[in-house]
């Protein structure tokens, strides 16, 4: 097995081992590909040297992909990886410390477009970053069960004061403004087949996962006119009708045109859904992701590798000291300080 700071770029596709770490998202999708593929799917925050994850692995992998679940860098060591290094970065709207991080691997996918610009502004070009936008899962593994609506308009989804204040404030100015209106927290493969007209708020201007998921159900959907490429890869008034953000009145009505229109309602839902199973669903994000890694491996790391020390000193050592200081657990504090200053 190569150490630290050997390369593995003469690994080959397929077979080669995709070691994810950090949160799935469409990693599943790959085995269909003919990728083999380990998912070690942790939930709390860990960390790990290159000696943990051989152990897990069992194996040197020839590329290790970590999945952004908003955790703390769980890498020590990361710029010596000998295999291919590539972060998913997801919620980059809520951890402005990502672009940063990134500029330690080889490669990056970002989910949300808007913030591609703050990724390119350190050593990763256009060409080694990738928008990967939210999706449906696959039909497969999304089951549900059509049922008679029970209510005219429905939102589900987290409503906290502490961590979603506007979506509070929003929700409450729109009831008042839409008396049909349902709000739940659950299941949406449950819960959405009950809702006529499926509601999405998004917190902070994302392009989040229930666009996907309700289009997928073929539900007519209302959502807000964010950025990060939802009229990139949807038409408005077509596949979902957007309202203006934070505005209670127009989503109010909007959200009664769909109602007082069945037809055109049904239609949109129909459209939306073919669209989704043309093209944004989990084995389309990974069909697009395997395509960009064959170029990846093809260039290798050798580049990363020569700038190890560079990397470690202006990307991981910040870093690692500010998590060092934020940490609550004293093992944590104590490896990610002895990290930074090793030399």
């Amino acid at each position: 097995m190569p150490g630290p700071g050997e390369s593995t770029r003469n690994l080959e596709h397929p077979g080669g081992l995709i070691a994810w770490f950090g949160r799935e998202y469409f990693a599943g999708s790959l085995r269909a590909l003919g990728r083999r593929l380990l998912v070690h799917s942790h939930h709390k925050p860990r960390l790990f040297t290159w000696e943990n994850v051989l152990s897990v692995c069992g194996e040197a992998p020839q590329v290790l992909v970590l999945g952004d679940r908003s955790h703390p860098p769980p890498f020590l060591g990361l710029e010596n990886f000998p295999c291919l290094t590539v972060f998913f970065s997801v919620d980059s709207h809520i951890h402005a410390w990502h672009p940063l991080y990134a500029q330690a691997f080889d490669a990056c996918l970002v989910a949300l477009k808007d913030d591609l610009p703050n990724y390119v502004q350190g050593r990763l070009g256009p060409e080694r970053l990738l928008w990967t936008p939210a999706y449906a899962l696959n039909p497969e593994n999304m089951p549900w069960t059509p049922a008679e609506p029970e209510w005219d308009v429905l939102f589900v989804g987290a409503v906290d004061p502490e961590t979603t204040p506007g979506r509070v404030a929003f929700l409450g100015e729109l009831s008042r403004e839409l008396p049909g209106l349902e709000v739940r927290q659950g299941d949406f493969l449950e819960l959405f087949p009950k809702g006529k007209v499926i509601l999405n708020v998004a917190e902070r201007g994302d392009l989040n996962y229930r666009v996907f998921e309700a289009l997928a159900m073929g539900k007519p959907l209302l959502t807000p006119r964010t950025g990060n490429g939802l009229l990139d890869l949807f038409e408005d008034g077509v596949h979902l009708l957007t309202y203006a953000p934070g505005d209670a009145a127009d989503c109010a009505a909007k959200a009664r045109w769909l109602l007082d229109h069945p037809q055109e309602a049904e239609t949109m839902g129909r459209a939306g859904k073919r669209l989704v199973d043309e093209k944004h669903r989990a084995r389309h994000r990974a069909a697009t992701f395997s395509a960009f890694l064959d170029e990846r491996l093809a260039e290798g790391n050798a580049e990363r590798l020569s700038l190890a020390r560079t990397l470690h000193e202006s990307v991981l050592k910040p870093l690692h000291l500010h998590f060092a200081e934020i940490a609550g657990d004293p093992a944590f504090a104590r490896a990610y300080l002895a990290d930074a200053c090793r030399r």
